[in-house]
């Protein structure tokens, strides 16, 4: 452990295997007894003599960085130019009266800098590479983390080297091309990307944004459900519906609803929704079964959720089971479904896995097991233009004709 303390706000990083407690630290990712992953931990009462709910309402910062004394950022850190945070979160009434729920909202994160949720947690990934002097960032990914970080990279001046499975969609690796960061395709599946990209991180001495080992990158993704506390009036909802992979957003979305429960700046927690793809769910078939999670093939087109082997699953299973929560599996085919469903009743693009949480909310309001009045969020953590291909599949064609106002006419008059 290193003898200075670098965030006022952390009072240690616990491992929640073993229980070990580490001093919060840059090179400091997984538990040095047993190589758990680490839970940050933060001092409230300090937290409390800094921050009020009516300090965060005369705030002008409309982004992540308006939570500052929630995140594990030392104190005179250089923050990234890029606004990342403050997505809306729209009333979805149409699609509530479809769904028989009265009161839908959808947090739509697509609306981030590179496109997804994950620019939440590279945010925080490149202040702290910088903090700690690094030049370079690397991780592992399907797509979306790996473009969040190549653009924040950019924005911070850093260097970015990144690990895409050969399927990740083109959309998503012209991105990380376009931000500048070395690209590497590896021919075979996330697991072996992963793998390579710890082995290439440990022997360059990068800075690993892979939110499967730091702990410090779910802080970011818990902004999601500090905001969406606050926009709805410091309530928090009944239901929070998550498509789920690694693991790491959920656990997120969970640990900020705690954060401010522990601040006394909302009464209540949410149940969480956890949604995964038939074709890859090793955290809701252990949920589902109480059997330790184990791999699974990587089998369906909602590529940012293809996990088979979730590092982050306990993580995730600890947030599900203490939010009393639900999991609910849904098809390629319900995935494509939901998008054209959330593109025509609420004008949100989402991509397959970012609109996952909100096919498995339609397959379980649908069932009855979502109540009529109860105050639900689905968010949309990718937008759709990162995967055009998938949603070609369900948009369907567009009409052909000559340019003659005579076979328009028949055309509308059938």
């Amino acid at each position: 452990m290193g003898k200075e303390k670098k965030e006022k706000n952390i009072s240690a990083a616990v491992c929640i295997t073993c229980g070990a407690e580490h001093e919060s630290g840059d090179h400091t990712y997984t538990c040095t007894k047993c190589g758990g992953v680490l839970e940050i931990c933060y001092d409230y009462r300090y937290i409390k003599s800094q921050l009020t709910r009516e300090k965060l309402l005369n705030r002008k910062e409309y982004s992540l960085w308006r939570y500052l004394e929630l995140l594990p950022i030392a104190e005179g850190s250089k923050l990234s130019p890029l606004r990342v945070g403050w997505s809306p979160l729209y009333r979805a009434e149409k699609l509530g009266k479809l769904l028989g729920l009265t009161r839908l909202y959808i947090k739509d994160d697509g609306l981030n800098p590179t496109a997804s949720l994950k620019d939440r947690a590279s945010a925080i990934a490149v202040v702290r590479a910088v903090h700690a002097g690094m030049t370079t960032v690397a991780c592992s990914s399907t797509g979306n983390a790996a473009s969040s970080l190549a653009g924040n990279a950019a924005a911070m001046g850093l260097k970015s080297v990144i690990f895409v499975p050969e399927r990740a969609p083109k959309a998503k690796v012209t991105q990380l091309l376009i931000f500048g960061a070395q690209v590497i395709s590896v021919q075979g599946t996330y697991e072996d990307t992963f793998r390579l990209s710890s082995v290439a991180i440990e022997q360059w001495g990068w800075y690993n944004r892979n939110a499967a080992i730091n702990p410090y990158l779910s802080e970011g993704k818990k902004t999601v459900s500090l905001e969406i506390a606050e926009q709805l009036g410091f309530k928090a909802p009944d239901y929070v519906a998550v498509s789920v992979g690694d693991g790491c957003t959920i656990a997120g979305v969970w640990k900020g609803f705690k954060d401010l429960h522990a601040l006394g700046f909302i009464e209540t927690l949410p149940k969480l929704i956890s949604v995964q793809a038939e074709g890859c769910c090793p955290v809701n078939r252990a949920f589902a079964t109480g059997a330790p999670i184990a791999w699974m093939e990587e089998n369906t087109l909602a590529d940012s959720i293809a996990v088979g082997v979730p590092r982050n699953g306990e993580k995730a299973l600890g947030a599900i089971r203490e939010s009393q929560g639900l999991v609910v599996n849904v098809s390629d085919e319900e995935i494509l479904a939901a998008m054209r469903l959330l593109g025509s009743t609420s004008g949100i693009f989402g991509e397959p896995a970012g609109v996952t949480g909100t096919a498995g909310l339609k397959k379980l309001a649908e069932q009855g097991l979502i109540p009529q009045d109860a105050v639900v969020v689905s968010l949309v953590t990718g937008n759709g233009l990162k995967d055009v291909v998938s949603a070609q599949k369900t948009a369907g064609s567009p009409l052909c004709i000559p340019p003659d106002l005579s076979v328009l006419t028949d055309v509308f008059d059938r």
